[in-house]
């Protein structure tokens, strides 16, 4: 034996049971206690025995409030076996060894699944501290071929009435603005740039890496630097890939795939309208912000463009609140309140900035809508090109 030999203890119960050493096949009778430390077991005499300290304690089945007996190991005494055939015993030894008992041991077993669970939740809480989204992830994956055909499917259904600009000389200075703030930007997928001859004061950016910008919004512009800071938050959004991630959070993961798969041209023309209707949170526009100031930085463009494009739409807003008119201002519906942007953009230092296009290609971007054409006639190679 490998337990020290104690004392009995004189207050506690006397319960028979069969003992097994685990050396021979053979068992014997004696007498147990549950003393302060263990279970007191009487091998030879009450003056002679070894104790099994609780902690040390192993049941062959879980010690339930109704069992009748119980079948002991020890981890001080390998091989040994003891069996107590006492309800008594049972009931009492469960408030001395509580970890043999079925609750403790549903526990241990659950701990494994809590241990999981914790451990995903905190790889989650990571994951989103870092910044990192899952649908951004899938988004980010999605065929370049598929994402084109989802944008212009989505350029028809929101421009529908409306011609392309094609003015040569202003689709070569709106090429000229494009090519500068894609080479910022340093991406490989091709951004494209088209303008509609369409009064609203609008600019929208579509899956595959195209901006649609309105005639009313190149009018509004005070110079060729606020177009360039619209033009900028636009591929921004491209960037953080917030048309797509829109379109998966809506239609959810499974009609994605389904449309990654083969989705019919009419799965992709429904796909198209349910973008024109789906506006960005306002982290989304923050971030697109961002990613308009930080390639503007790197084209060498002014940010005070921006800047004094938000104090004009702060303007029109205030007009619309003193008229109580309703100005289809939809590039505004669900963006920051124009106050934060601009602070923004004030908060921002100072860089050495050329004009975004010079006079005479600014007078001809604004002209570009005196030549138009039937998108659905138009040669793809009237387009601008690709970076």
């Amino acid at each position: 034996m490998h337990s020290e030999p104690s004392q009995p203890s004189t207050a506690a119960a006397a319960y028979y049971a069969r003992f097994s050493d685990g050396k021979s096949a053979s068992s014997r009778d004696v007498s147990v206690q549950l003393g302060i430390t263990g279970v007191e077991i009487s091998v030879v005499a009450p003056d002679e025995m070894v104790i099994w300290p609780y902690e040390s304690l192993k049941a062959g089945e879980p010690v339930r409030t109704h069992a009748i007996d119980v079948l002991l190991t020890s981890t001080a005494h390998p091989g040994a076996s003891l069996f107590v055939p006492s309800a008594d015993f049972a009931r009492s030894l469960r408030d001395f060894a509580p970890h043999l008992t079925a609750h403790a041991e549903r526990l241990r077993n659950a701990r494994p699944w809590i241990i999981g669970a914790a451990v995903a939740a905190g790889l989650i809480a990571i994951i989103y501290a870092a910044g990192w989204s899952p649908i951004r992830s899938i988004a980010s994956v999605l065929p370049q071929t598929w994402r084109e055909r989802l944008g212009d499917s989505a350029v028809t259904s929101m421009t529908e009435g409306h011609k392309l600009c094609t003015a040569p000389d202003g689709v070569a200075a709106l090429e000229a603005l494009r090519v500068r703030l894609s080479e910022a930007a340093g991406i490989d997928t091709p951004i494209k740039v088209v303008v509609y001859d369409w009064p609203l004061l609008n600019a929208f950016a579509v899956p595959g890496g195209k901006v649609v910008m309105t005639k009313g919004l190149i009018d509004s512009a005070g110079s060729a630097d606020e177009v360039a800071g619209v033009l900028a938050h636009e591929i921004g959004h491209g960037i953080e890939l917030h048309p797509e991630t829109g379109i998966i959070r809506a239609i959810g993961l499974a009609a994605t795939v389904e449309l990654m798969m083969g989705g019919s041209g009419g799965a992709l023309a429904n796909m198209g309208l349910l973008l024109a209707q789906l506006g960005y949170t306002r982290t989304a526009e923050h971030e697109a912000d961002v990613q308009a100031l930080v390639l503007l930085k790197k084209a060498g463009i002014s940010n005070k463009g921006l800047g004094d494009f938000f104090n004009r739409v702060e303007t029109i807003e205030e007009d619309d609140t003193a008229t109580k008119t309703l100005r289809p201002l939809d590039l505004l519906r669900t963006h920051p309140p124009t106050a934060e942007r601009k602070k923004l953009v004030r908060q921002q230092a100072d860089y050495p900035a050329t004009p975004a296009l010079d006079e005479g290609l600014w007078r001809d971007l604004k002209r570009i809508c005196t030549e138009t054409a039937d998108p659905a006639k138009t040669s793809p190679d009237t387009e601008p090109t690709e970076l």
